[in-house]
This record gives structure tokens, sequence and C-alpha cells, in this order.
């Protein structure tokens, strides 16, 4: 048998030379589609490294992300509220849970949320950012809603403004925060992450991504697999919180200590807000550690959110569990004046 390309003594005269025209030009049409596949491909990830670079580079200091609304801007011109976004929630994933809130929280005031710096959390940037937008906006009244972790930073941040500025926050709710790594349920997963943090090791983007599906699995009946997903790829893109700021706020929790806080907030009122069935945080301990350290301060502690899901601090996926909630608590502490209480916004 001839090799490939060789002529065959029994092909008839001209067979050959219309076989390899036949090869040549189906070569061709393979190297042309090749060429424009690997082109395309190429494209992508060009765009994609060039999108990643310029994310990173625009989230390297805090900053404070705004919520246009028409009604609380044109009611409450001094007044707003600051969420103060969990464990590894993107500044997207902040404007998302804002925006899910929107018809409970600007009936008191303006909406914002403080974008964490990709370079890591430090607290005294943050009051900078805060404290500058409040002296822009000429802000008199702050709310400030501390999502899972995130009453941890609003609480320090109160105590900074107060004590440092002399500005007092008038309300801070607590939503499923921990007041301390005790009351994290995957305690000897931090105790790993802030050894490995504190040592100098960073995890790659694409480590964190797999270990974000492998959580979210585990936890499946917390969660719907769309949630799973989303939660998922968020932390494989671009917009993903950089591993830096994720373990830096592995590390703050680790070492929070709420009692250097305690007597610093002056009137400032606090609320606590979770879900027994929480798998995040142990929801007894927290909320007891919270009223105990800050019972002049806690105006309510019993308030739950059944048949959220997931069941830590999801008020981006469950705002109808979650208005509710937020609308009794300032209807009960910081009431409308006479007349007021009932207007409605869509």
């Amino acid at each position: 048998m001839p090799y490939r390309g060789e002529a065959d003594p029994q092909e008839q005269p001209g067979a050959h030379q219309a076989r390899l025209l036949a090869n040549a030009a189906a070569l061709k049409r393979f190297s042309r589609r090749g060429f424009l596949a690997g082109t395309g491909a190429s494209a992508l990830l060009a765009a994609d490294m060039l999108v990643t670079r310029r994310v990173q580079a625009e989230r390297q200091v805090n900053r404070i992300l705004q919520v246009a609304d028409d009604f609380a801007d044109a009611y409450y011109p001094n007044a707003s509220w600051f969420l103060f976004p969990g464990y590894k929630t993107s500044w997207e994933e902040a404007l998302w849970i804002l925006n899910a809130m929107r018809g409970a929280l600007n009936k008191r005031g303006q909406l914002a949320a403080v974008g964490y710096s990709n370079l890591g959390l430090d607290i005294d940037e943050v009051v900078i950012a805060v404290i500058e937008h409040v002296r822009a906006k000429k802000l008199t009244k702050l709310f400030f809603y501390g999502h899972s972790f995130g009453g941890m930073v609003a609480t320090q941040v109160a105590a900074r403004l107060r004590e440092f500025h002399g500005v007092e926050v008038d309300f801070i709710l607590l939503d499923s925060s921990p007041y301390s790594r005790s009351d994290v349920l995957d305690e000897s997963w931090f105790d790993g992450v802030v050894f490995l943090y504190e040592s100098g090791f960073r995890v790659p983007s694409v480590v964190r991504g797999s270990y974000e599906l492998g959580e979210r699995v585990i936890h499946k009946d917390e969660r719907t697999w769309r949630q799973i997903l989303d939660q998922t790829m968020e932390q494989l893109s671009p917009i993903a919180p950089s591993s830096v700021l994720i373990q830096s706020e592995s590390a703050y929790i680790y070492h929070f200590d709420g009692n250097r806080f305690v007597d610093k907030l002056g009137a400032t009122r606090m609320a606590y807000i979770g879900n027994p069935k929480d798998r995040t945080v142990r929801y007894q301990t927290a909320k007891d550690a919270w009223s105990a350290a800050f019972q002049p301060h806690m105006v309510s502690m019993d308030l739950q959110t059944d048949g959220a899901l997931p069941a830590h601090a999801s008020p981006g996926w469950n705002p109808l569990i979650y208005r509710p909630i937020v609308e009794r608590l300032m209807d009960d502490f910081f009431p409308l004046p006479r007349g007021g209480s009932k207007v409605t916004v869509f």
C-alpha cells in the first residue's frame, strides 16, 4: 500500500492528481477555520485581560457607590443609608442589594454602599471614604446596614466617626452579623485561611472559584442551583473581589473584638435580625453576644428572616422577606412626621 500522498499503481491516470487537489483544498479550509477560531479565542482572552486589568485598577481604592433614587434624593437630601457589604460581596452585588431593598430603605434616606478596595480591607481608609461622602453631601442623619460581617465593619466605623470626626450614626442594622470568630460555624476553615494570609500566601482566583463551588454545593439545601451557579461564576469574573481583599476580610473577622467599641457609640440605636436556620453564622450565640455587649443601644433583636433562602444574610435574594422587617424597624424607631408615614413608593 502506498504512503499517503504517493500514487497508487492501480489508480486511473489523473486520479492521483485529483486526490491531491482535493486534500489541498480540505487542508486550506481547515487551516482557515483553525486560524479564525484561534484568532477569535485570542481576541476574547485579550479583551478579558483588558477588562480585568481595568476593573482591578479602578477598585484599588475604597469608593462610596450610590444608587440614584428620585424620591429619596428629593425628600431626604441630608439623610443616607450606608450598606457595608458582607464577606466576598462584590461592588455589583452591593448595588444589587440596595436596589432590591430600595422600596424600604428610600423611605428614610438616600442609598449608598461602601465598595471595599481590592488592595485589602483597611478600616481607616473606609472611614475616610465615608466621612468625605458625608461632608460632600452635607449629611446629618446616617443609617448603617451591616450585611453579615459588614455589621462588624459598620460598628467600628460608627465608633471611629464619632470619636475622630464628631459624627454620630443614628442606626446600625446588623443582618446575621457574627460578633466574633466563635460565631462562624466553619471556624477551622478561618484558622487555615488567616494563617496562610498572615504568612504571606495569596489564594489564586481559580482556586477561590473552585472553593466557592464546593462550599455552595455542600450547602445546596440553602440555595437553588441558579444561586450556586451565579455565586460561583461571580467569583471567577473580573468584578469579583480580589483574593487579597477576601483574605483580609477573613483576618478582620478572625481578630474582631466588639468590646473595643462598647461605650463609643453615643446615642446610636442598633437592631439584630437573622435566621435560626443560618448555616454560616450561629444565630443564637451571635445575637446574644451583640445584645449583651451593646445592651444600651439594642432596640430590637428578635425579628427573624424566616423563609429566606439562603438563610444567611440574603436581602438581595429575598427582598419580600427583608423589606417588611426594615420598614417595621423604621416605623417603630424612626417614625415619619404625621401624615407622611403612608407614602407608597414603587
